[in-house]
C-alpha cells in the first residue's frame, strides 16, 4: 500500500485494499480490542456476508474504527466500522448469494445510474474488507477511537477525515444501517440457476 500527502492535507492511497482488517485473531486483539464499536449489542447478523459495489463513492464526515458483530449461534466476527455522514453512491450494485440445494440463488440490487447517485445520511457499515482507490480530505490517522464514537473502546484505533472518494469500490459487509437510504433507479432481481453464474458485484 503506498501512501503520498500532497500540500492540500489530502492523502491518496494506491490501493485500499482490506482496511485495518487484521489477518489473524491476535492482530484483532491489538487493533480492535474486540470491543463493540457503534453497533448496538441486540443487534445479532446472518452470518452471510454481502458485497456492495459502486463505480464512485463520495462521503463527507468518514470515520472508522474497529468493533465486532455477533451471530445467534455466540460466533463473534471482528470488523472494520466505518461511518459516513452523508454518502453519494454511483452505480451501486449489491448482490447476496442465497443458494438453494442444487440450485445457484444471487440477488441482486443496482441503483444510482448515470448522474443520479444513490444517497444516504448517517451511514454505519460493519465489513470484512474494502478495495478501491481513495483520496481522503484532511485525514486524521491514530486518533482514539471513543473520541470518534462513545460506544467505541478507549484507548482503541481509529481514524476520520472530513471527506472520502473510493473509486471502482469493492466491499464485502456484514451490517449496514443508514437514517435514510435513496436508491434512485431501484433495480431487485432474483437470479437463479443458469442465470445466477457472475451476477455477483465482482
Amino acid at each position: 500500500m503506498q501512501e503520498r500527502i500532497d500540500n492540500r492535507g489530502r492523502t491518496r492511497w494506491r490501493r485500499f485494499a482490506a482496511m485495518m482488517v487484521p489477518a489473524t485473531a491476535a492482530a484483532g486483539a491489538i487493533l480492535f480490542g474486540m470491543s463493540s464499536g457503534a453497533i448496538a449489542s441486540n443487534i445479532t447478523v446472518s452470518g452471510q456476508t454481502f458485497k456492495v459495489g459502486a463505480s464512485r463513492l463520495e462521503g463527507d464526515g468518514f470515520k472508522q474504527y474497529g468493533g465486532i458483530v455477533n451471530e445467534k449461534n455466540g460466533r463473534v466476527h471482528p470488523v472494520a466500522v466505518s461511518e459516513i455522514s452523508r454518502a453519494e453512491l454511483y452505480n451501486l450494485c449489491q448482490s447476496v448469494r442465497a443458494d438453494l440445494p442444487g440450485m445457484p440463488v444471487v440477488l441482486t440490487i443496482n441503483a444510482g445510474d448515470g448522474d443520479k447517485p444513490a444517497t444516504a445520511k448517517d451511514m454505519l457499515i460493519a465489513m470484512d474488507s474494502l478495495a478501491g482507490n481513495a483520496e481522503f480530505t484532511n485525514i486524521k490517522i491514530g486518533r482514539d477511537a471513543s473520541d470518534l464514537n462513545p460506544s467505541a473502546r478507549t484507548g482503541s484505533f481509529g481514524q476520520n477525515a472530513e471527506h472520502v472518494t473510493i473509486t471502482n469500490l469493492e466491499q464485502v459487509s456484514r451490517y449496514t444501517t443508514a437514517a435514510t437510504f435513496n436508491l434512485t433507479g431501484l433495480k431487485l432481481k432474483v437470479n437463479v440457476g443458469d442465470d445466477a453464474k457472475g451476477k455477483e458485484c465482482f
